[in-house]
């Protein structure tokens, strides 16, 4: 018989030597934080599509909702990155399908899982695409969903932990905002053009950009690990930037120039309708993070293009 939802495991019982199951463990963020988790001596099983290769994996099936929710039981807390990458192809119509599938249906299998083997906390990964195009308007938690696709697709992703949520786990929705890493993401693509001098401004650059840094992610998610936090928390920088001072404090540290911008048409040539996205404004503030008592390591733009090099 399913444990009552009053009766999972509080937030005091899971705080140390944690048993945790992580999807996406083989993306950027999953692969950081699982190394994280080793560190500290912290039992991590890893969910993953192909054939299993020893003990500490499991193997599931995201688009057909299949996972043997036995090879749950005695997890303390999953943490859900799945999904397919927003920018690793142009958006054709079948694409845009698969973005909003892989997340749909990967975080319903995962909250039903989670429901019928009692793990008591879920993290699931989240955007702050969620707002939309802000413009230079200043958003947190308590602001609404914006519109277009990929907010469409946020507001379904997080809709799909339902199961989960009703059944009484908690539930924390990790919004990242902009990876800021050297070695992966949009970030790890760019580096090399800057440091050839072929960096500029995206579009008229005066687009608001909320980046955090890899190491920061991490630490976010650990804390929404730790911590009896519920509902949705921006993991952005305290200090929202314009992607125009973004390019200028990445040359400078690069002692490069960034002169040339980067026009609309030859972006949309390059990428198609995630064009929009990217020279879409995001001025996103981590309050909720914030007034829980996290930390940032890195909360200046200083820091954060330091964190790049």
């Amino acid at each position: 018989m399913r444990t009552p939802p009053s009766q999972f495991p509080g937030p005091a019982a899971i705080a140390c030597g944690m048993r945790i199951a992580i999807t996406g463990a083989s993306g950027l963020i999953g692969g950081q934080l699982l190394a994280s988790l080793h560190r500290d001596g912290h039992e991590v099983r890893q969910l993953v599509r192909r054939v299993p290769r020893n003990g500490s994996e499991v193997q599931w099936d995201p688009q057909a909702g299949g996972i043997d929710a036995a090879a749950l039981r005695g997890v303390d807390a999953v943490v859900h990155l799945a999904g397919a990458g927003v920018g690793d192809r142009r958006w054709t119509s079948q694409y845009k399908q698969r973005i909003l599938e892989s997340r749909t249906r990967g975080t319903d299998a995962i909250a039903r899982a989670v429901v019928a083997a009692e793990v008591p906390v879920l993290i699931s990964a989240s955007a702050i695409g969620f707002y939309g195009d802000t413009a230079d308007r200043a958003v947190d938690e308590t602001s609404g969903p914006g519109s277009g696709f990929l907010a469409d697709v946020v507001v379904a992703w997080e809709a799909a932990t339902q199961p989960a949520v009703d059944a009484g786990v908690r539930v924390a929705y990790a919004r990242t905002g902009l990876v800021a890493a050297g070695q992966g993401g949009a970030f790890g693509r760019m580096l090399p053009l800057f440091r050839l001098g072929l960096g500029g401004p995206l579009g008229d650059g005066r687009q608001y950009w909320s980046p955090i840094t890899l190491r920061d992610e991490v630490r976010a998610l650990r804390f929404l690990l730790k911590q009896p936090l519920t509902g949705p928390f921006n993991l952005t920088a305290p200090t929202p930037v314009t992607n125009r001072e973004f390019t200028a404090a990445l040359g400078r540290a690069l002692h490069r120039p960034t002169l040339l911008p980067v026009p609309r048409f030859a972006l949309s040539l390059v990428v198609g309708e995630f064009a929009g996205e990217i020279l879409g404004s995001q001025r996103v503030l981590p309050t909720r993070l914030l007034g829980a008592g996290f930390n940032f390591a890195d909360a200046t733009l200083q820091e954060i293009t330091a964190s790049l090099l």
